[in-house]
C-alpha cells in the first residue's frame, strides 16, 4: 500500500474541535499560530504557503525567518494578522486561547482548530491538514515514520519498570504537567508515569510542600516554555535532596507534536535509557 493510500479521503474534514473543512482551492495563504504545526506544514511541503507565524515558531530555523511574524501564541496582533489576507489559520486549544479563536472566527473563513493529546494522535493530525492542503502522500510518509519509530521504542521499553517522574514546566510558581496532556502520554511510551498522579487541571501548580513528598524516582527540567539550564540542575537537587534524579531535557523533543514527534521518540529511547542506568546506578548507593 502507497503511503498515499493509508487515509480515507472525505470531502468533508473535521477538526479538532468538530468544525468542518473542505480541501483548499487555489493558492492558500496559511497563518499558523502553533510552533510545532509551522514546523509541520513546511515537511508537508507548504512552505511557500505559509504567510504568517508566531514569534515562537522557530522551525525550520532558516526557512521560518522570511515568514511574517504577528505576535506570540496568546497575544496575536490582529491587526497585523489580519493584513496578511489568510485564507486558513492554524490554532491549537493549548497553545492559543479561546478568545483568540473566536476573534479570528469572525474575520478568517477557515480556522483549524488542533487538540493532539497523544502520540498516535499525530496519524490524524498529519491527515487533516494533508487532506486540507492537498498533500497526503507527504502526511503518509510521515504517517510510515512515526509507526516505525514507535514499533521500534515500545518494543524496547515494554520491559522496563515503570518510573515515577516530575516533568517541570515552569517556576515561580512550579508548574507540572497532568497525565491527559501530550508530555504526559509522550513519558508515558518509556514507561513513565508523571507525577502527581492526579491533578485537577491540565497544567497544575505546586507548592515547595508538595514536591517534598512527591516520591520520584527522577525530576526533568524542560527546556521550554521556561528555560530552565544546567545550573537549575545542581539548585534542585539540593532544594529538595534529589542528587542524581534531576535531568535538563529537551522539551522541544517531548512537547512538540507534527513532524517533530519522529525525532521525539528517538530522544525519547535514548532519554529511557538514561533514566533506567541512573535509577539501577542508584540501588548500589
Amino acid at each position: 500500500m502507497r503511503p498515499d493510500e493509508l487515509f480515507q479521503y472525505v470531502d468533508m474534514i473535521l477538526d479538532d474541535y468538530g468544525n468542518q473543512h473542505c480541501r483548499a482551492i487555489a493558492s492558500p495563504r496559511i497563518v499558523s499560530l502553533v510552533p510545532s504545526i509551522t514546523e509541520l506544514l513546511f515537511e508537508l511541503g507548504l512552505g511557500d504557503r505559509v504567510v504568517g507565524r508566531t514569534g515562537f515558531c522557530i522551525h525550520p530555523k532558516e526557512l521560518v525567518k522570511i515568514v511574517p511574524k504577528v505576535g506570540g501564541t496568546k497575544d496575536i496582533n490582529m491587526k497585523k494578522l489580519i493584513a496578511l489576507q489568510p485564507t486558513h489559520v492554524v490554532v491549537n486549544i493549548d497553545e492559543n486561547t479561546l478568545q483568540t479563536y473566536e476573534d479570528l472566527c469572525a474575520v478568517v473563513d477557515n480556522v483549524i482548530v488542533t487538540h493532539p493529546n497523544t502520540v498516535t494522535d499525530n496519524a490524524r493530525l498529519y491527515s487533516m491538514l494533508g487532506q486540507i492542503f492537498g498533500e497526503e502522500e507527504r502526511a503518509g510518509e510521515l504517517l510510515v515514520q512515526l509507526e516505525e519509530k514507535l514499533q521500534t521504542i515500545t518494543s524496547y521499553t515494554k520491559h522496563l519498570d515503570r518510573l515515577n517522574v516530575l516533568y517541570l514546566i515552569w517556576r515561580d510558581p512550579w508548574m507540572t504537567v497532568s497525565k491527559n496532556t501530550y508530555i504526559a502520554q509522550m513519558l508515558k511510551i518509556i514507561n513513565c508515569q508523571t507525577v502527581p498522579a492526579s491533578p485537577s487541571t491540565r497544567y497544575p501548580s505546586l507548592s515547595e510542600e508538595e514536591m517534598y513528598d512527591l516520591p520520584i524516582d527522577a525530576c526533568l527540567l524542560s527546556t521550554e516554555p521556561y528555560t530552565f539550564r544546567a545550573k537549575h540542575v545542581g539548585e534542585l537537587e539540593l532544594k529538595f535532596n534529589w542528587f542524581g534524579k534531576v535531568h535538563l531535557v529537551d522539551g522541544e523533543m517531548i512537547s512538540w507534536y507534527g513532524s517533530r514527534a519522529i525525532l521525539g521518540l528517538e530522544y525519547l529511547g535514548r532519554l529511557s535509557q538514561t533514566l533506567n542506568t541512573k535509577k539501577n546506578a542508584a540501588l548500589w548507593r
